[in-house]
């Protein structure tokens, strides 16, 4: 099969096309014929090697963390899917691989893709909709009438996370540049900063959770905006404790995650707010339920653009330019006959 692969780990290593063998179909898996999968920033980052203590994958390897697509085969314990099944998922760490024309993915990781969206809108939301969900409704607990700043409200986990955030029935603030207040205000948000002409420490503050997705020194800057025993979750790091621990990393690289984080911790105990880092966990019951605040409308999928399989490496060039409004999606197979499409 066609696939994508990283050949060497490098921030300018372009990613190699190349015939695979299909992947081994374990006794709990699905095979899944890729129509569509989605670029995050995250796959840029595993292949410039900034993951390898934590996900040590063995070059070459298949990327790719988002998929759409249909049910060609079901392992011999999987009962809750079947062949033709329209579905969609984020496989598990070290097992991911869906820049390819079938991936295998653990039953339990996968969700039946929602029914008024195409291929293409479903693969945008599997790791970005979870990563919302797990800071927002597992680590945050985010409460109706609560105020939760969103950082990068344009970006692919902002968008989602703005409009989960307004079903939970909180205010939301985020930040973007002027010529994206518009999609954030439509997505939900209510206080919108230009972060080029406007700093968000100046006109936030008694929050009770930000979602955090910057570098360091927005870090420190977004602690301060916290009312006390507020909570902030970040995607982008320090590692903490907790994550130290779950991890299988090596004794050394669990101690050199508490010192990294060990600044940011000090800073939230003094202003008495909570610090957490999300490492994303695939789950097929969670990504179910953001099925149904998709169908419900509650959720849309946000797109900036859709490339071919074979311009994935243009893709991965354009979402690290940083201009996308959404996500970027590769349409692997062409849409199926009868699907929804975009607007």
């Amino acid at each position: 099969m066609k696939a994508f692969v990283v050949e060497r780990y490098g921030k300018k290593e372009a990613l190699r096309a190349a015939d695979v063998p299909e992947p081994e179909l374990r006794e709990d898996e699905v095979l899944i014929d890729v129509h569509a999968t989605a670029l995050n920033l995250l796959d840029a980052k595993v292949r410039n090697g900034e993951f390898k203590l934590i996900l040590p994958y063995r070059t070459p390897f298949v990327l790719g963390h988002d998929v759409a697509g249909v049910v060609a085969r079901v392992g011999a314990r999987v009962r809750q899917f079947q062949v033709g099944d329209e579905v969609y998922a984020r496989p598990e760490d070290m097992r991911i691989g869906t820049f390819a024309e079938r991936v295998a993915v653990k039953a339990t990781a996968v969700a039946l893709k929602p029914k008024n969206i195409s291929m293409e809108e479903a693969a945008s939301i599997p790791l970005v909709g979870l990563t919302a969900w797990q800071a927002l409704v597992e680590k945050a607990r985010l409460q109706p009438g609560q105020k939760v700043f969103i950082q990068a409200g344009s970006g692919g986990v902002g968008t989602l996370a703005i409009q989960l955030a307004k079903h939970l029935g909180a205010t939301v603030a985020t930040t973007t540049s002027a010529g994206n207040a518009a999609l954030v205000k439509r997505l939900g948000a209510d206080v919108v900063i230009d972060y080029r002409n406007d700093r968000f420490e100046d006109r936030l503050s008694g929050y009770d959770v930000v979602l955090h997705s910057q570098d360091g020194e927005t870090l420190k800057k977004s602690l301060g905006v916290l009312k006390p025993g507020g909570r902030l979750i970040s995607i982008s790091g320090p590692p903490d404790p907790a994550f130290a621990g779950e991890s299988r990393a090596p004794w050394v690289v669990r101690q050199v995650m508490h010192a990294l984080s060990w600044g940011a911790r000090r800073q939230a105990r003094r202003l008495q707010v909570g610090y957490a880092f999300l490492f994303m966990k695939a789950s097929g019951s969670q990504l179910q339920q953001i099925t149904s605040l998709i169908e419900s409308g509650a959720i849309r999928p946000v797109i900036d653009q859709v490339f071919p399989f074979e311009s994935t490496n243009e893709a991965m060039a354009y979402l690290e330019s940083g201009r996308a409004k959404g996500k970027v999606v590769i349409q692997v197979r062409k849409p199926l006959s009868g699907a929804p499409h975009e607007d």
